[in-house]
């Protein structure tokens, strides 16, 4: 399949998924559970929302509607509900006073296959779950004593991985950077976490 027909078939998706949003939005009744009251909000399309008013400057575009239409106020992109805020008092209240409530990801179906059922740091809901793991990788992985100590095995495994690419280079062989990249940052993962290099022995993707 081309290049182009994948571009079409996205559109086209992209358009149905909104269309069908149109459609249950104008269909709920308003006393629904779903039916919240957002903040003012300017005219948007039926199928792209306000997309069309942001322009190659949307800082500036925000920017002039937040005047008009407040420091919280409402736009949506696509099918996208978005609210936009832009004073400092208003920002205090999502991420100071009220951020435990604003603090968990949207929930995707697409990251529940990817992320292991978003068990992944970037995804995961914001809980005892997301802390601890938060935690783990604070202080055994991202510290900047972890990151100093493990420099060698990062020394060590990319000066392997260039040794093995300029010899196929040599040869004139094809190689596949992308899978050669991935295996070299699974093996620096390996050896931070485990302490070992992978062995074929044992696969851990399926235990995981």
């Amino acid at each position: 399949m081309c290049p182009s027909t994948y571009a079409l078939l996205l559109a086209f998706l992209d358009l149905l998924s909104s269309l069908l949003y149109i459609l249950r939005s104008t269909s709920r009744p308003k006393h629904s559970k779903d039916h919240r009251k957002l903040p003012p909000a300017p005219w948007a399309l039926p199928i792209i929302g306000n997309l069309h008013m942001l322009g190659k400057l949307p800082d500036r575009t925000l920017h002039h509607l937040a005047q008009k239409y407040g420091s919280m106020m409402s736009i949506r992109l696509v099918y996208v509900p978005t609210v936009v805020v832009s004073s400092p008092e208003a920002a205090e209240l999502f991420l100071k006073t009220h951020d435990t409530i604003f603090a968990s990801r949207p929930k995707v179906q697409v990251f529940e296959y990817l992320s292991y059922g978003t068990k992944g740091l970037a995804f995961a809901q914001y809980g005892s779950y997301w802390c601890t793991v938060r935690k783990w990788c604070t202080l055994q992985l991202l510290s900047a004593s972890k990151v100093e100590f493990f420099t060698p095995v990062r020394r060590t495994e990319l000066q392997s991985s260039v040794k093995l690419l300029k010899n196929v280079a040599a040869a004139g062989e094809v190689v596949d950077l992308n899978s050669k990249v991935g295996e070299l940052i699974e093996d620096i993962m390996y050896m931070m976490i485990l302490g070992r290099c992978k062995y074929d022995k044992l696969d851990f993707k399926p235990l995981v």
